[in-house]
């Protein structure tokens, strides 16, 4: 397949290329590297650096290229940062996207891939699994962007213009085991990176925001899933897509929870000595627990999970970690 990545230099965006083209697939990236970094970008990738709702750019590209279809990553992704930004949050992750996805249309790129959040679903009931079904109801400005292009994709679907596979991520962590690609946000709120800068001595301490949630320690439960992982579902959903014209939404998680007590006391383990921590206050928008139900996906694709180990999620991430402080 001939496969156009909006998005490509970033996190997930830039490990999904890389198997990609391992599995035989041909990659063009479209990023403006805003948030995104080029060393991830795979040599083997085309790369147009340009902002997706640049139309001269995108329509010359569509005119020269014939992809087969898009799987789009590109745009802002903070929580914290949205509730101070929300209109540039809006302009970046609806109204950009909606230009471009105008332009796939009127293209003909009619298969497309869109990289969602289980923030979606807002504030979940402990202990039950979230459900592709479940209503959804986002408490941040940054899920409320997702949310609005999954609508507007639904209704080009509906309307029979494009085949559409919304994929809806729980918490995306760890490190490629080649260590190509990894997370190089600065100040990410992502807990698995938080924890592994202060195990490398970037952080002098971790701050736990809340312990009195009702969970079973306090600390909020989440689902993370092995960015490689990740990668594997687009390479599924990107194959099937090709061939079938067909508009579905899936969770991307393991199915399991683990708090932020949790993930520490797995760290505790793997160093062999407990990392500093200190408790802080609530964080705005945190839910208490978020957890997938993946029986739909795992049913249709027949998919297990390679790297569905909190342990072995840590020690990836360490290890991009630690390559990192030697850079």
């Amino acid at each position: 397949m001939n496969i156009l990545i909006t998005g490509g230099a970033g996190y997930i965006g830039s490990n999904v290329a890389l198997l990609l083209i391992e599995k035989g697939h041909k990659v063009t990236i479209i990023d403006n590297l805003i948030t995104g970094r080029k060393e991830l970008i795979p040599k083997e990738a085309n790369f147009l650096n340009s902002d997706i709702s640049d139309k001269e750019k995108i329509k010359n590209l569509f005119k020269i290229n014939k992809f087969d279809l898009v799987m789009h990553f590109a745009g802002l992704t903070k929580v914290e940062e949205s509730f101070k930004f929300p209109e540039k949050y809006n302009l970046f992750n609806v109204e950009k996207a909606k230009i471009f996805f105008q332009i796939c249309c009127d293209y003909g790129m009619n298969k497309i891939i869109f990289s969602s959040t289980a923030g979606v679903y807002g504030k979940t009931i402990n202990d039950v699994k979230v459900k592709e079904t479940d209503k959804t109801e986002a408490l941040n400005p940054y899920a409320y962007t997702k949310r609005e292009i999954e609508k507007y994709l639904i209704k080009l679907s509906s309307n029979n213009k494009i085949s559409c596979i919304i994929l809806r991520y729980f918490n995306v962590a760890g490190a490629d085991k080649k260590n190509r690609s990894g997370i190089l946000t600065k100040n990410s709120n992502n807990l698995i990176k938080v924890v592994c800068e202060a195990a490398v001595k970037k952080r002098k301490k971790i701050i736990v925001n809340g312990d009195d949630y009702q969970t079973h320690d306090g600390t909020p439960v989440r689902d993370y899933i092995h960015v490689s992982d990740l990668a594997e579902i687009h390479l599924i959903v990107g194959e099937y897509i090709y061939t079938k014209k067909e508009s579905e939404i899936y969770n991307c998680g393991y199915g399991q929870g683990y708090s932020v007590y949790d993930v520490l006391s797995a760290m505790k383990e793997i160093l062999g000595f407990e990392l500093t921590y200190e408790l802080g206050p609530r964080r705005s928008g945190d839910i208490p627990y978020s957890v997938s139900d993946i029986t739909k996906f795992k049913k249709k694709f027949n998919w297990n999970p390679k790297y569905n180990d909190l342990k072995y999620i840590l020690l990836s991430a360490l290890k991009w970690e630690k390559n990192l402080n030697k850079k």
